[in-house]
């Protein structure tokens, strides 16, 4: 029997919110540090976003005792249907893109909107992954709640 090989990470969520206003979340600092980090807390003066093609983001999440930075490059921008970013921490290594994140989002035409939620790259372990998807789930239920405020 052979193992499987886990590539990436897929995640489809419904939001209860216009795709603007979703898009808006992902891509405004205020908005994205609140939701980014899930429970943890994203210092809104360590966040920085250049949104458009070639422009840089970065963030740090602060849990008790440590700090965990990331970073990444904006390939892809059209508001408010799609983002394409690259991602890495403080473990990736200086000679890797990182990885790839793709989300789409859909106009379901009843203010709500579906997020579709890509990660790729072959950088991290089957273990990696699956640890990666819940923090991503936990950072998307905080997503949520961000919207109904906002």
């Amino acid at each position: 029997m052979t193992e499987s090989v886990r590539e990436g990470i897929d995640i489809t969520r419904i939001f209860d919110a216009p795709r603007e206003l979703v898009f808006e979340a992902w891509t405004t600092p205020e908005h994205f540090a609140a939701w980014y980090g899930g429970d943890a807390e994203v210092p809104l003066d360590r966040v920085s976003m250049d949104v458009r093609p070639g422009g840089m983001w970065s963030l740090v999440i602060v849990v008790p005792g440590t700090e965990m930075p990331f970073h990444g490059v904006y390939r892809e921008v059209v508001a408010p249907e799609r983002l394409v970013f690259t991602l890495k921490d403080a473990t990736a290594p200086d000679d890797i893109e990182g990885e790839i994140v793709t989300v789409t989002f859909t106009d379901r035409g009843d203010k709500t909107t579906e997020m579709v939620f890509q990660q790729r790259g072959g950088n991290l372990t089957a273990e990696q992954y699956a640890a990666a998807e819940d923090g991503w789930e936990a950072f998307f239920d905080a997503l949520a709640n961000r919207l109904a405020t906002i």
